[in-house]
């Protein structure tokens, strides 16, 4: 029998903006909600792969942040969007899924973090390649990121260029940063994944956040692993899909343990996976891929500066 046809539809914030969000039907009772990074778009290749991945342990909700792609408003870079994560886990529960975990990429898993430690009414939440604290630049491409929102040029060309709206006002209040939130999101699981290639951030912020949550939390660093969607192999979404299943106590199966960060495998509940013990052949080959979405912001702040 063939699977249901995934469809998309505009679902609508509590302050009014409309979402674009495409649903994958699932077999099980575990929805996934999928946020995605700066820039992309659930119509997005590395997205839609994730996204497809994922849906072998459950149906699944991805979408288009504002400011992102066909979703109406402008991005407020992890503030607002709060409420996108929001309204997309209510549809979720709409569509008839018992359990709903939620998994960020970069920003978005900045945003899931926020959404479970401030609003909750999730079962697991997985951050990958999030950021642990506002304001860092202590890379290349996140100095990048940062000409393309706080300048006018730079909206423009994001605009232009990345079809990605950028609100021109500044935080006021400055949102609760990642870290922080995720210190109130116990006692929900939480997953903190990481490579230890990631150009953008460095592997102290996935420790932050790790270290500021308390139990039950698990902390994933995979060497060879860089930068959030368009870097995941499907060794890791594997594993990031049974842990999600296990959190959310609908596989009998136990994940493994102890095998740490080094093959993506989970540490022991509450335990740190430590680095350096070689990847999955696969999965280093996979991490080796481009990320599309932020090399094209990489060209496109060439223009600002």
């Amino acid at each position: 029998m063939s699977r249901p046809v995934p469809y998309a539809r505009t679902i609508v914030t509590d302050d009014g903006v409309p979402i674009d969000a495409a649903h994958l039907p699932g077999d099980s009772d575990l929805g996934i909600v999928l946020a995605h990074g700066f820039t992309l778009s659930w119509q997005r290749h590395a997205v839609w792969q994730v996204a497809t991945r994922l849906n072998k342990f459950g149906g699944v909700v991805t979408f288009d942040f504002r400011g992102h792609g066909r979703s109406g408003g402008v991005s407020t870079v992890g503030d607002k969007e709060i409420k996108d994560v929001d309204v997309a886990v209510k549809y979720a529960r709409e569509l008839g899924y018992q359990r709903v975990a939620t998994v960020g990429f970069s920003m978005g898993a900045s945003i899931v973090l926020r959404h479970a430690g401030l609003i909750g009414d999730v079962d697991a939440v997985v951050s990958v390649s999030s950021p642990g604290r506002w304001y860092y630049r202590g890379t290349r491409p996140m100095r990048l990121v940062h000409l393309a929102i706080e300048n006018r040029p730079g909206r423009m060309i994001t605009k232009a260029i990345l079809k990605t709206r950028v609100s021109n006002g500044k935080w006021d209040p400055v949102p609760l940063p990642p870290d922080d939130a995720a210190a109130l999101i116990a006692p929900i699981p939480l997953l903190v994944v990481h490579g230890d290639k990631d150009n953008f951030f460095p592997v102290d912020h996935a420790q932050q956040i790790y270290e500021a949550a308390n139990d039950p939390k698990e902390l994933w660093i995979v060497p060879g692993f860089g930068h959030a969607e368009s870097a995941t192999g499907p060794q890791l979404i594997r594993r990031i899909g049974r842990w999600m299943t296990s959190a959310v106590g609908l596989d009998d199966v136990a994940v493994p343990q102890g095998k740490a960060a080094a093959s993506g495998a989970a540490a022991a509940p509450g335990t740190q996976a430590a680095p350096g013990n070689g990847s999955a052949p696969s999965e280093a080959a996979d991490a080796g891929q481009p990320d599309t979405g932020h090399a094209a912001l990489d060209r496109a702040n060439h223009l600002t500066t």
